[in-house]
Order: structure tokens, then C-alpha cells, then sequence
């Protein structure tokens, strides 16, 4: 479909959410080490319309999406607008659509501990476990509390560990690593509250 990342049967891409208001560094670093590290060919950054989750609204698509595509020049990531396009606002019902739209295509979804943190408060959050493989990459500050959150403690009987991670893209749902790296300290919440964004 036209404006619609290409991806081919077998392949297994990383999909990395969320309102990206503004993207930055970090999430430039958390999508590197995830294409290193558990396997895929390639990962879209689906910038969300808006995250239900917050009260206040993002800046609109068009300069996210602009910004985005500044900090993640990589040749194997996409910038995309696709829940938009689709039509989706929560995750589990955007990866059912494509699923639908990329038979085949083997998706991953990539999110930083801190989600992981309250990941139970997500819209049908057990049909996006059972859905797909699930990497977690540590934040600074995050990774007690995401280890000790009610979805590690439910699934800790499919957690990857290890070596493990690596297979993550090829392993059947529900699967999910928790990948403990350096990270960067920058957040799109303290570039808001600088008033470096918008």
C-alpha cells in the first residue's frame, strides 16, 4: 500500500511506539542496540497520533515525524505514521492490523523498562504479550521497578535470558528479554520542560 513501510515474509522487524514528542538520542541508542541485539532485520518507529495514556496532546504528526526522522538516520529504520494511516490508537489493535496487512512478517515489539513498569495499565495488554515477542530495554532509574512489575512477575516463565535474547525475533509469543545496557539519561519529557521542543 502506498506510504506503507515495506517488509517482505520472514522478515522480522522491531516495532518502537510512542508519541515521540520529541524524539531524541535515546531513542535513537535504544533502537540500535535493539537491531544489535535481538535479531531483526529492521525496526519502524510508529509515531503515535496520540498516546492515550497522557492528558496533554503531542505537537502535531508532521513536526514529529520531521524531528524523528532527523535523530534516526539508519538504513535499516523507518520512520512511519502508519496507526495513523490505519486508523489504530492502542497497541494490541495496531499490531492485529499488521498482522493482517504483512502475513508473514515477523514483528517484535520494542519498549523501554519503563513501560514495562506499567505495562498491566495498557489496553488488552496480555493480547499484545500472546500477540508478539516483547524486547524491554532498561532506562535509567526503571529496571527494579519493571522487573518487579505484575506482567514480569505474570510472564517470567517466558522470559529470554541471556544468550536467548539474540533468537527473541524467531521465538514464538509470549516471549519477552529484559536487555540491561548504558543508556542516555535524556527524556522527551525533560526536553519539553527545558522548552527546547514546540
Amino acid at each position: 500500500m502506498q506510504g506503507f513501510p515495506v517488509a517482505r515474509p520472514g522478515q522480522v522487524i522491531g516495532l518502537l511506539g510512542g508519541s515521540f514528542d520529541p524524539a531524541h538520542p535515546g531513542h535513537a541508542h535504544i533502537t540500535r542496540e535493539a537491531l544489535k541485539r535481538f535479531g531483526l532485520d529492521r525496526v519502524w518507529w510508529l509515531v503515535s497520533p496520540g498516546n492515550p495514556l497522557k492528558s496533554r496532546g503531542p505537537a502535531p504528526l508532521a513536526t514529529r515525524m520531521a524531528a524523528a526522522r532527523k535523530i534516526m538516520d539508519h538504513p535499516r529504520v523507518t520512520v512511519t505514521d502508519i496507526e495513523a494511516r490505519i486508523g489504530t490508537r492502542y497497541t494490541a489493535e495496531t499490531l492485529a492490523r499488521l498482522q493482517a496487512i504483512y502475513p508473514g512478517v515477523r514483528f517484535v515489539w520494542l519498549m523501554g523498562a519503563d513501560n514495562l513498569a506499567q505495562f498491566h495499565r495498557w489496553q488488552d495488554w496480555e493480547e499484545i504479550m500472546h500477540r508478539v515477542p516483547v524486547g524491554v530495554l532498561a532506562r535509567p532509574g526503571d529496571r527494579i521497578a519493571a522487573r518487579m512489575s505484575k506482567a514480569a512477575r505474570i510472564y517470567r516463565d517466558a522470559r529470554l535470558h541471556g544468550q536467548a535474547a539474540a533468537q527473541l525475533g524467531r521465538a514464538e509469543a509470549p516471549a519477552w528479554t529484559f536487555l540491561n545496557m548504558p543508556m542516555t539519561p535524556e527524556s522527551s519529557t525533560a526536553i519539553r520542560d527545558r522548552g527546547d521542543w514546540g
